[in-house]
């Protein structure tokens, strides 16, 4: 009788605890078996699509998804679905949805067509206003593409269309955003600034130009901090479409209008970045030394960083001996296991194997008083030894 008795408290327990569990509650099953049960409950499907290595997922899932509120309001409007769109039906799916990042949030009706779509990591508030805008089709994204496609420019359309396709991810959405902004006779209020400030990617687009050309109103209403963060984006997305020189002019006059102080030194930062994103190291060298001899480096990282990339990436001799003048300016800014070692490892490959044994076993001597692991300096002079 006592083991029925301790069975029937553990099934209660068992129990309690479910009963207890806060957050969104996730239903297993095929999908056609959830499909068949959104046509039933006449619910959308809410699918976390979600890799494993995915970090945002993670954190969505320990973070926001276990909130009470938010599994209150998922619980109760949607069927939800978590699925791993790198394993078993989650393959099919990711192709058939067009997954390209994660985490992607999908609401999906019974048929199976994506009504509403965002990506990347959502805050407890961010994802009950997702889940808000799927059940609102003024504001869901199927719905409005659906009356955009057939001819409908209304304000209130253009503006919830451009920030659906932003959530989503579609490259379109600065397009829709100006086509609302031309509807707007005012783009100083509140809403217009936000709207802007949250759109605009482009430097050579109209937002942008309003947003510079009113910089103090902006830097009021978000912050000195916010307004150079997304100077800073635009111009690493210039940066990223520029096939040419000439095509950083456009940066060089922001930086010369925005901080004419320092726009020298910034578009000679410009080009070496450039060069470096293109893998162009006899120009990014050539760029570099301009730069260092008319901007000293303000720290030993800074030239070291340089000088270790040069030993990785380039191979000739003049570009080499540039890479070592600035490891050797490091030193002596600041001696350490670090610019020894890459010190060391610049000789090596300018085949100056006495030097480059010397300076290691320096390096090495630096990491034992401070700690560090020198692992790799070890390596290298195996390698040295020809070992």
């Amino acid at each position: 009788m006592k083991k029925y008795l301790i069975l029937l408290a553990f099934v209660f327990l068992m129990g309690s605890n479910t009963y207890a569990q806060s957050g969104i509650q996730f239903t297993q099953g095929t999908w056609k078996e959830l499909l068949a049960k959104a046509d039933k409950e006449n619910k959308l499907i809410f699918m976390d699509a979600y890799a494993e290595w995915c970090g945002p997922c993670k954190m969505m899932a320990r973070d926001v998804f276990t909130a009470e509120e938010v599994g209150n309001y998922f619980n109760t409007k949607f069927i939800n679905v978590k699925m791993d769109m790198e394993k078993g039906e989650g393959i099919g799916l990711s192709r058939d949805f067009g997954i390209m990042a994660y985490p992607t949030l999908l609401f999906i009706d019974e048929t199976g067509e994506v009504v509403h779509r965002a990506v990347g990591y959502h805050t407890k508030d961010l994802l009950l206003n997702l889940g808000e805008a799927a059940l609102d089709p003024s504001r869901n994204f199927g719905s409005i593409n659906a009356k955009y496609e057939s001819g409908d420019r209304s304000p209130d359309l253009l503006k919830n269309l451009a920030l659906a396709r932003y959530d989503a991810m579609d490259g379109s959405y600065s397009q829709v955003a100006e086509e609302y902004l031309a509807t707007q006779k005012n783009w100083n209020t509140e809403d217009n600034m936000e709207f802007i400030f949250r759109m605009v990617s482009d430097l050579d687009s109209k937002m942008a130009d309003f947003m510079l050309n009113n910089q103090q109103a902006f830097v009021t209403k978000f912050g000195d901090r916010a307004i150079a963060g997304k100077v800073n984006e635009l111009v690493q997305n210039t940066i990223s479409r520029a096939e040419t020189e000439a095509d950083l002019k456009k940066v060089e006059q922001l930086y010369a209008k925005i901080y004419p102080e320092q726009a020298g030194e910034m578009a000679m930062r410009l080009k070496m970045g450039f060069y470096a994103q293109r893998e162009d190291w006899s120009n990014f060298g050539k760029a570099a030394d301009a730069f260092y001899k008319k901007y000293p480096a303000q720290s030993w990282d800074e030239l070291n960083e340089i000088a270790w990339i040069y030993y990785e990436e380039v191979n000739g001799k003049k570009e080499l001996k540039t890479a070592l003048n600035w490891a050797k300016q490091s030193v002596k800014m600041d001696k350490n296991y670090y610019n020894m070692d890459t010190m060391a490892s610049l000789y090596y490959k300018l085949g100056k194997k006495g030097k480059a044994l010397k300076t290691a076993n320096e390096a090495i001597k630096l990491a034992k008083a401070t700690g560090e692991d020198y692992s790799a300096t070890e390596g290298l002079i195996e390698k040295i030894k020809g070992r």
